[in-house]
């Protein structure tokens, strides 16, 4: 059958059938033959592709690390792996080597008993989460200022946070007993928010280690910890990727998800000829909903999904520069894990903004993570931050949310590292003196990420017949959320402000220059 016969066959299907997910906030709409589809390869994926601007508006976005990991509390979301590692273990793709014990190896034996005898599997019935309120969440979510949420859906461990059609391990049917994804994205899509999904069930084939003295070799439990065998060389079995398509396109189909956040490993050679495929698959249907969605991808290893494609997002990293297409930082209000661990150490508001502001001025996103408890509460600390993050929002949210970025994102002695987990290469705090720049409606935005002592700030990048200004003129100049004029004086050395004696708020401050042609 030809591409146009398809493509004719395609609508009439549609035409007939509807939305089969009552989620969905966006009315279903009809195709037209403008709205091409994408067949599964990469020519027509770039061809008829591009990065919604509804994403590159949004700025600053919620991810939800909440899952049974979240019952032993202990190192991190990858407890389920190292508590099973018992002796030296190298990874070939992670390059993580253990010269002994991992101390979640120590910590289960001495807290739980003998992995095969108490299993990952048994902390299941003890995740009840009976204190989720997905009202209570999605307000917090709200108030701290973030405009999309993408909790996990299903992570390396295997279990489904959703009603899942293609595993016995998920949240309806063990643990809470409820559809927790359907409930965030019911509550979210209700008070107004961009309800993406994460997706990390693609390493499940290698994330548990399979010994003999293990209950990772049972055969009950092959649905769980995978039907990998003990060899740590054996490559991703057919039966297993088609387990993960099925697996994917039915969160795909049934949540209808704005956002589809892909963790790593879908980008190893295994599966290269599943991703065009699933690209083309959750792009189509996003055709056939009526709404443009995206795809979030780490490419850790390599450009799995090429430029243009999908946006791309950076785990606990930023750049040093502007991209020119939209991307993404991911990133945990916690230093030390992404779910909740009984030593959580949450970062400070004060970084965390600062972070959201560099961000934003190289044309990037925030997606911010918590980590709640297994009972469902969102502990304290991090409940603090968000609300100071959202008060942050409530006076210098118009220069964040939908702007783009400047000529330059900015200047400033403090050196940003660039790339993937480089925000803990020793990067030092950032002063008055480095100023991010955000433009919006022919008004331009230098935020201070400090608070100048001296009450006055000298903007080089503003010097009267710059590069970035040419002949434009600066017209006026004010602080956002103060009632105080401030003076300038623009010279070849700088726009000179001075007058800057009402110090708003305890974070980045926010200059509005309106300039002139």
């Amino acid at each position: 059958m030809s591409n146009t016969n398809y493509f004719i066959l395609f609508l009439f299907v549609v035409s007939l059938t509807g939305s089969s997910c009552k989620d969905s906030t966006t009315e279903r709409k009809e195709l037209t033959h403008e709205e091409v589809l994408m067949e599964p390869n990469w020519e027509s994926i770039k061809a008829n592709y591009k990065d919604p601007a509804w994403f590159n508006e949004q700025k600053f976005g919620i991810f939800i690390h909440w899952g049974v990991y979240s019952v032993p509390a202990f190192g991190s979301e990858w407890y389920p792996r190292q508590m099973y590692m018992d002796t030296a273990n190298f990874s070939a793709q992670l390059k993580v080597l253990h010269d002994g014990p991992t101390k979640e190896y120590l910590h289960h034996k001495k807290e739980w008993g003998d992995p095969k005898e108490f299993g990952y599997k048994d902390f299941v019935p003890m995740f009840k989460a009976e204190k989720f309120n997905p009202v209570e969440w999605i307000s917090l979510f709200k108030s701290s200022g973030a405009r999309y949420v993408i909790p996990v859906a299903d992570h390396h461990d295997g279990f489904a946070m959703y009603k899942s059609n293609t595993t016995r391990w998920n949240a309806v049917e063990m643990g809470p007993k409820r559809d927790v994804l359907r409930e965030l994205f019911q509550e979210g899509r209700k008070q107004g928010l961009i309800m993406g999904a994460s997706t990390h069930f693609a390493f499940n084939w290698s994330f548990y280690n399979k010994k003999n003295h293990f209950d990772t070799v049972d055969s009950e439990y092959a649905d769980l910890y995978s039907s990998k065998g003990t060899d740590v060389t054996e490559p991703v079995s057919e039966k297993f990727k088609k387990r993960w398509w099925n697996r994917t396109t039915d969160l795909i189909d049934n949540y209808q998800p704005d956002i589809l956040w892909l963790d790593f490993y879908v980008d190893i050679p295994d599966f290269e000829a599943y991703r065009p495929k699933l690209a083309s698959y959750y792009y189509n249907k996003g055709k056939e909903w009526g709404k443009e969605v995206v795809i979030n991808d780490k490419n850790l290893y390599h450009e799995a999904f090429p430029e243009g494609t999908v946006v791309y997002d950076l785990e606990r990293g930023k750049l040093p520069g502007i991209r020119k297409l939209p991307w993404q930082t991911d990133t945990s209000i916690g230093k030390n894990s992404w779910c909740y661990v009984t030593n959580w150490e949450s970062k400070t508001s004060n970084s965390l903004v600062d972070d959201l502001v560099d961000i934003v001025s190289k044309n990037g996103n925030l997606l911010l993570n918590v980590g709640p408890k297994s009972d469902g509460t969102i502990p304290d600390d991090q409940r603090n931050i968000l609300m100071e993050i959202g008060a942050w929002l409530d006076i210098n949210g118009e220069a964040i949310y939908e702007t783009s970025h400047w000529k330059t994102f900015g200047e400033g002695p403090t050196q940003v590292s660039g790339g993937y987990m480089s925000e803990n290469k020793g990067e030092k705090s950032f002063t008055h003196a480095d100023i991010r720049f955000t433009e919006k409606d022919g008004v331009l935005y230098a935020i201070m990420l400090d608070w100048p002592a001296e009450g006055e700030v000298n903007i080089a990048s503003l010097a009267k017949g710059s590069k970035y200004l040419n002949d434009v003129t600066v017209k006026e100049v004010s602080l956002l959320g103060s009632k105080n004029e401030v003076s300038f004086s623009h010279t070849e050395k700088g726009l000179v402000i001075k007058g800057l004696d009402d110090k708003v708020g305890d974070y980045a401050y926010t200059l509005k220059i309106r300039l002139q042609s």
